[in-house]
């Protein structure tokens, strides 16, 4: 078993952090886009 230091948690918990964030900005971006997109399709926008 290979010993771990407390720099691999470090970057484990920034990778987290990152792909979490990441998740959080695409979620919200498809979502305006889609409420942009059907609301220009109703044509009140």
């Amino acid at each position: 078993m290979v010993e771990l230091g407390p720099a691999f948690y470090v970057l484990a918990a920034a990778f987290l952090l990152f792909v979490f964030f990441l998740f959080m900005f695409l979620r919200r971006t498809l979502t305006g886009f889609k409420e942009g997109f059907e609301s220009g399709k109703r044509g009140d926008g």
